[in-house]
């Protein structure tokens, strides 16, 4: 297989976190105690920029709580690639200032909810009116800022009111569903019919708003060959394709939402990344991916060779296998909605 080069690097420079969220795939919480220092950061900076990555995603944990996060943030732009960062807004009026001089491509700020359904989530009580403070500071420097919402059967209901509320801010909006992993328990995940029904809800909006007007999307969990859907482009599961996780301990592997303790392809400080990358035998379950690896939900699919059986992340956390994806809007359309 030729290698494909690599577009983003999702970085989870810290597992400290000032929050306990209830869908946090990384139960983050404590900083781990071998986390990479500023100067082994900024090396893997280099690493990132001599493979030509052009995306770099920086979080945590919460980034902001990372000593020497700015450091390595001026390091990505010094070096050509996109900055981006994924935070939880509670800290960021502590970090403006940075945030101003960087002038990142994109900062993600996490909203699930109004007030009450907001800081339940998220576990501490002001959470939701530090978010929208930070979401108010950001655009007010010119800052793009994106929302993203974590759905679950907690806050399923609340969407609507999401929508209005960042509805004419300049703001883009990703939704994405909750996995049961890390802190996530698969009672509170979303049915077929509600993740569905997510779907029909974004495609209404789109509709209604304009792309342009309300940028709405769904994240790389939701869409593959739907009727609803039909602008969305899924070609398979990117992880160790295009993209590549790497965690605070320097661990690489294909995307943390599989786990960040797992499917390690190797240690940064122990190999470089160029090797990591380059090993073809590494990423195999994607890099030697045949319709013969798809799973029950997907093998009979007529997209399953270009699908690749959808999201591998929610494919492990619901069915502990590769390419089995049972969260495909295709699929429920043809076995669910249309019976």
């Amino acid at each position: 297989m030729k290698l494909q080069s690599l577009e983003c690097a999702v970085w989870e420079i810290t597992l400290g976190c000032n929050l306990k969220c209830s869908h946090c795939g990384s139960s983050a919480g404590k900083k781990r105690e071998n986390e990479l220092t500023t100067l082994e950061s900024i090396e893997i900076c280099e690493q990132l920029a001599d493979l030509n990555c052009a995306n770099v995603a920086l979080m945590g944990g919460e980034p902001f709580l990372k000593k020497g996060w700015e450091k390595i943030a001026q390091c990505i732009v010094d070096l050509g690639m996109k900055l981006n960062i994924v935070s939880n807004g509670f800290i960021l009026d502590q970090h403006l200032e940075e945030l101003i001089r960087l002038q990142p491509t994109v900062v993600g700020i996490s909203l699930d909810g109004l007030r009450k359904t907001h800081d339940a989530i998220r576990g501490m009580k002001g959470s939701f009116d530090q978010v929208v403070n930070a979401i108010n500071l950001l655009r007010k420097n010119n800052i793009q800022t994106t929302v993203i919402s974590t759905v679950s059967k907690i806050n399923f209901e609340e969407l609507s009111k999401i929508q209005k509320f960042i509805f004419n801010k300049g703001i883009n909006w990703q939704i994405q569903i909750a996995a049961p992993f890390g802190n996530f328990t698969k009672e509170d995940m979303l049915s077929y019919e509600e993740f569905y029904a997510v779907g029909l809800l974004i495609a209404a909006w789109r509709a209604k708003h304009h792309f342009q007007n309300m940028p709405v999307i769904g994240a790389h969990c939701m869409g593959y060959h739907s009727e609803i859907m039909e602008n969305f482009v899924w070609d398979g599961c990117t992880a160790g394709r295009t993209t590549i996780g790497i965690t605070c301990e320097g661990n690489v592997v294909g995307c943390l939402a599989m786990g960040n303790d797992r499917l390690i392809e190797g240690n940064l400080r122990e190999q470089s990344l160029e090797a990591i990358w380059n090993n073809r035998d590494a990423f195999s379950y994607n890099r030697k991916f045949s319709s013969k690896k798809l799973g029950d939900y997907c093998t009979n699919c007529e997209f399953g060779e270009n699908c690749k059986g959808g999201c591998n992340s929610m494919s492990l956390s619901t069915t502990n296998k590769f390419h089995n994806d049972p969260f495909c809007f295709h699929r429920i359309e043809r076995e669910i909605i249309k019976k």
